[in-house]
């Protein structure tokens, strides 16, 4: 309280959920707050991994769909990276930790809701500006709204949990960016980006929070992808 007297912002432990009708207009002043250095610095990273990988977009698209040993692996990844399960995990941690009192999980619910805000805005503005052909022959491939919601809600758990939540977090989104491309729903470069924009969502939201110091997103390797790890500096 003397903190919040002061004008100095609260301890993460000791902020409090905001409400419903607060949460959009947060969501709007995170859209404000996207125009930043850290923001440039994490989708520069993912634009250049996206246009590295673009030269293996088609290759590694084939190769994934017609591996016999992949085959039912990533079957899941279209439930989990989907937009309407991030959504509700969100709106669930936000429910569950108002019910309970929880503040801390409250607070974590409103900033994944928040970031599912951000992310969808992003994506959704980025696909239709692009138009991108996707590998089945459908249309607005990128970014890839799936690897994009699944980053940001990654990111988010790991700004507030630390990297003991946050490792699995980010294995489970890159199971879901693998999964879009070996059912040829998406290219490398689709989920590469798609990461990005889904890693800026989440660090914008928590600004304040965490360790801001590494971006993760996909990657190229040989016979496959993989998730790549790289220092952003203070």
């Amino acid at each position: 309280m003397v903190c919040g007297a002061l004008g100095v912002p609260a301890p993460a432990s000791a902020q409090t959920a905001p409400g419903l009708r607060d949460l959009a207009a947060q969501a709007a002043h995170d859209v404000r707050r996207l125009v930043s250095t850290d923001s440039a610095v994490v989708l520069s990273i993912g634009g250049l991994t996206a246009a590295i990988g673009h030269g293996a977009d088609r290759t590694l698209s084939d190769g994934m769909a017609t591996s016999p040993s992949m085959k039912g692996l990533f079957a899941a990844g279209e439930t989990l990276g989907g937009a309407r399960m991030q959504t509700a995990g969100a709106l669930a941690s936000y429910a569950i930790g108002r019910v309970t009192g929880n503040e801390t999980v409250a607070r974590i619910g409103a900033d994944l809701i928040r970031a599912q805000i951000v992310t969808q805005m992003m994506t959704g503005a980025v696909k239709t500006a692009t138009g991108r052909t996707r590998p089945d022959g459908t249309q607005y491939s990128f970014p890839s709204g799936h690897a994009a919601a699944t980053f940001a809600t990654a990111t988010v758990l790991q700004r507030n949990l630390g990297w003991k939540v946050g490792v699995p977090a980010y294995a489970v989104a890159g199971y879901v960016a693998a999964s879009r491309i070996q059912v040829r729903r998406h290219f490398l470069s689709d989920v590469a980006f798609g990461a990005a924009l889904g890693i800026v969502a989440g660090r914008t939201v928590t600004i304040g929070r965490g360790d801001r110091r590494f971006a993760l997103a996909p990657t190229a390797v040989p016979g496959g992808a993989g998730v790549s790890m790289t220092w952003t500096g203070r």
